[in-house]
């Protein structure tokens, strides 16, 4: 969605620290067009409020008491028929249990010490849903985890060039917009090439087709 005064972005914030969750709220909070809408302290909690409260974007600590991130991303992810952006918050970007989350369907990743600028700049990207959030991060994270020797997967084959360049400029973190003006043609054309690419790697968004992308080798010599 795109938000606007009228429209704010709806945010939930799921964190086991009363303190981060306080901060998160008091920062985001101040800004236009967003608004958080609830908070939980546990991953079960998390998915409770969510289902209840359906918001745009929810910032899920990835290690939570009874149910940690990666699990509550899943079922709510499983569950919802429009499911949030999940955007999972963490102290290191090299996390194995990150990746386990962009894995489980999360839109992206932020850390704890970012700055409130950055914050604020991911909600929004990560709402408007026409880039990567932090691509070199999930790249770098993608090729860390990804299987050396992959089998390539049947979809592979089936991009056809023009969706094979649009994943791999998705991969460099451009923009719908950015894409059009490489590639020399308009921004629906790319919008139907993208809306392709993720229909034929089985990902929700373009975080996920990254992610499929490097563990079907397909990034090895990009």
């Amino acid at each position: 969605m795109t938000e606007t005064a009228a429209v704010p972005i709806r945010i939930v914030l799921a964190d086991d620290e009363r303190m981060v969750r306080t901060a998160l709220r008091v920062i985001l909070s101040a800004e236009d067009g967003l608004e958080v809408v609830g908070e939980a302290a546990s991953g079960a909690e998390a998915v409770s409020v969510v289902r209840e409260l359906k918001p745009d974007v929810v910032l899920m600590d990835v290690r939570m008491p009874e149910i940690d991130g990666i699990r509550a991303t899943e079922q709510i992810l499983q569950t919802l028929a429009d499911p949030p952006r999940i955007v999972v918050v963490t102290t290191f970007e090299n996390d194995a249990y990150v990746y386990d989350a962009l894995r489980a369907g999360a839109s992206g990743f932020l850390l704890k010490r970012a700055d409130a600028d950055s914050l604020v700049q991911a909600v929004r990207l990560v709402a408007r849903s026409d880039s990567l959030l932090f691509p070199a991060a999930v790249r770098a994270l993608a090729a860390e985890h990804a299987s050396a020797k992959p089998a390539a997967p049947a979809w592979v084959a089936r991009l056809t060039g023009r969706e094979n360049e649009v994943l791999r400029l998705m991969a460099a973190g451009l923009t719908n917009a950015e894409i059009a003006g490489r590639m020399g043609v308009g921004p629906a054309t790319v919008k139907t090439h993208v809306a392709s690419v993720l229909a034929k790697t089985g990902a929700r968004d373009r975080t996920q087709a990254v992610i499929a992308a490097y563990e079907a080798g397909f990034m090895k010599d990009a």
